[in-house]
């Protein structure tokens, strides 16, 4: 009996050393896998747990190139390296929303609806139509976006933002380093452009009356116009309706400050800009494709005067210039502790990105 205790206790030690056996086989393999199940063919990445899926990937990825035509021209290796930035920066604003959902900033419904109303103001309901079809967007897609746009919003001005504190001796010591960019050494004109063209109004710009696009068009809608602005109308609001000139059609027709040797360039925009009073705006001028008196009509434009500046050392005590280089200053703090802390919620983030395997596997065969 004890020798049979004894050959079955040592059995027992036998199967126990051989499951450790095999325990120690399998454990580096699973550190060197990451202990993580690969997941579906639809999902290009997890942060935290939360799949993101290659159908948004695509979408995104087909959204920002825009243009059917480019994505045609793209080789395998271009377009999948497209697809890695537009994966990353999925990868990044996840790992935002999942704070965000923390700290209960996310956006709300209001929050959004607000700003699909205030862009859809700025077109008409074909024009809006056009535009989401374009990037290949239903209205779902475009509220999702808004709202993870707003609640990254949210999160950085309550985290970063909101703790920037600019001194007075910061300003001192900003402007004592470049006291010389406050040195203007020609007068400066701030404008305000709305433009009409001979052509067919461009996309963005609000279709009015004005179909075939003719000059004499142009020039009708164009005084149409200055009349409204004389009767009270604003000049921003309708620069953001009707100006084709699509580089400043968003800001309201806000040109910034031009200096008197560019605004020279064009005499007959210096002599009726020069005449103005801020506030005041000019009468229809014409645009012509180039100088001289054989050259054909382009468009028609107003210009408004939103400010004069002269000459000469503008000095610390002056509060424009105060409040320029806090504004300056304050978003270079900013741009570089959002740098810091997207940094720090990156680290701290599970992140697996199997595009990128799935790239790196594709390139190495």
């Amino acid at each position: 009996m004890q020798v049979e205790s004894f050959f079955r206790a040592h059995a027992r030690v036998a199967v126990f050393i051989l499951a450790l056996g095999t325990l120690l086989v399998v454990i580096p393999g699973c550190v060197l896998c990451g202990c993580h199940r690969a997941p579906g063919a639809d999902v290009v990445a997890t942060v935290n747990g939360k799949e993101i899926m290659r159908a948004d990937l695509e979408k995104l990825y087909r959204a920002n190139l825009g243009d059917s035509q480019q994505q045609q021209q793209l080789d395998t290796d271009e377009a999948d390296m497209k697809r890695l930035n537009v994966l990353d920066g999925m990868i990044e604003d996840e790992i935002l929303q999942q704070r965000a959902a923390k700290l209960n900033l996310a956006a709300s419904d209001e929050d959004v609806n607000a700003k699909v109303t205030e862009m859809k103001a700025l077109s008409t309901e074909e024009e809006w139509e056009n535009q989401l079809k374009q990037r290949g967007l239903t209205l779902e897609d475009l509220k999702r976006n808004i709202r993870r746009s707003l609640t990254q919003t949210k999160v950085v001005n309550k985290e970063i933002d909101s703790k920037i504190n600019i001194t007075d001796a910061e300003i001192t010591g900003y402007y004592n380093s470049h006291k010389s960019e406050y040195n203007l050494i020609e007068p400066q004109y701030r404008l305000a452009q709305i433009v009409v063209t001979g052509a067919p109004p461009q996309q963005g710009a609000m279709q009015s009356a004005r179909k075939g696009g003719t000059e004499a068009e142009a020039r009708k809608e164009i005084e149409s116009i200055r009349t409204r602005i004389a009767s009270g109308e604003d000049f921003g609001t309708l620069a953001s309706e009707f100006s084709e000139n699509a580089q400043y059609r968003p800001n309201g027709g806000d040109m910034g400050f031009v200096t008197e040797t560019q605004l020279k360039g064009d005499s007959e925009v210096y002599n009726a800009v020069s005449k103005l009073r801020p506030g005041q705006v000019t009468e229809p001028l014409t645009v012509y494709d180039g100088p001289g008196p054989n050259h054909k009509v382009v468009a028609f434009a107003l210009y408004k005067l939103l400010g004069r500046e002269a000459a000469g050392q503008r000095e610390l005590n002056d509060p424009r210039v105060q409040q320029s280089i806090r504004q300056g200053l304050r978003e270079r703090k900013s741009q570089l502790l959002k740098t810091a802390y997207f940094e720090m919620l990156h680290n701290n983030a599970t992140v697996h990105n199997y595009f990128a395997e799935e790239v790196l596997k594709k390139g190495a065969q």
